[in-house]
């Protein structure tokens, strides 16, 4: 049994913070980030991590930052014999890495080295990889360089959103995390350096990169609207107003049902209803819009959609 204490903030880290208390090990601490405010009313919101640290009853501490030795001292206290961070979001000096006897521990989003940084989990699916995955790594000063501990592969389907691989990504996590903490406690766990070849890093994803640009192909777009789901959304303009795509696919067939003799379209031009989703011209292909949503409205369904409005004539951007 070790004594173990945890680092983390959203959602994604709940799994292995779950899978952490419910295992033999003894959790000493959880680290997570100060309360921030949230909503409309900007009203300060207590993070996931803590919500479920508090329902387990276990020592928390939420520095603001990590620079000096009284921010640090409740992880000194707890006195783990190895640190998990889980998507914490503060840097951790070299103090605190070397402060465990058996290291930090990290679950990443990506099968490194590919997408490093802050957002693997989108920037997989807006680049068309075929998949993604976890790795467990051991955590040094730089970003996302540490060795390798372990790595489980997650096909990205054809549909998949981000929303979707998160949860499929954190759930992996969680169970290869308990595997490497059993081959460290037994001495057989063996880290290797990650591979100079292949290095890319996923920047943050930005609101701006939800608008659609309709010159875009239809295969692009689709990875759009994956890509930025939940968050921010793909996002176009109808008559002057926000539309956000929620669902959508690139049409395999050409003309997606459309008549051969039809005039090609502007990039944007709603082309009408077909098998119940609205077909949109794109620079490069033709877009199926299968869920949709006006701002400050439902969400819909394209036939919905289209019986609140005139679609001839209709084009977004």
């Amino acid at each position: 049994m070790l004594r173990i204490a945890f680092a983390g903030t959203p959602a994604f880290a709940l799994p292995a913070l779950d899978a952490l208390a419910a295992s033999k090990h003894r959790l000493v601490g959880v680290l997570t980030q100060p309360d921030r405010p949230a909503g409309r009313g900007r009203t300060l919101r207590a993070s996931p991590v803590k919500q479920r640290a508090v329902q387990l009853q276990l020592p928390l501490a939420q520095p603001e930052r990590l620079a000096d030795e009284a921010a640090r001292a409740p992880l000194r206290q707890w006195q783990p014999e190895l640190l998990v961070v889980v998507a914490y979001g503060l840097i951790l000096p070299r103090t605190l890495l070397e402060l465990p006897r058996l290291g930090c521990l990290n679950i990443h989003a990506s099968l490194l080295p590919r997408w490093r940084g802050a957002a693997p989990i989108q920037r997989a699916i807006l680049a068309g990889d075929a998949e993604s995955g976890v790795t467990i790594m051991q955590m040094d000063t730089g970003l996302d360089t540490g060795a390798m501990l372990a790595q489980r592969a997650v096909p990205i389907g054809a549909r998949m959103t981000s929303a979707e691989l998160h949860d499929a990504l954190a759930q992996q996590g969680a169970a290869l995390l308990l595997e490497v903490i059993a081959q460290l406690e037994a001495g057989t766990a063996r880290p290797r350096a990650q591979p100079a070849a292949g290095v890319s890093y996923a920047r943050k994803l930005e609101k701006r990169e939800a608008l659609i640009d309709w010159s875009a192909s239809a295969t692009q777009i689709a990875r759009q609207v994956r890509g930025c789901n939940p968050w921010p959304a793909a996002q176009t303009l109808l008559a002057g107003t926000q539309l956000k795509i929620w669902q959508a696919d690139a049409l395999a067939t050409p003309g997606g049902g459309l008549a051969s003799n039809q005039a090609p379209a502007p990039p944007g031009a709603v082309l009408g209803l077909r098998d119940g989703r609205l077909v949109v011209a794109c620079g490069e292909g033709l877009l199926a819009i299968g869920r949709l949503q006006v701002a400050g409205k439902r969400v819909l369904g394209a036939a919905e959609f289209a019986r609140g409005h005139a679609l001839n004539g209709l084009r977004f951007g």
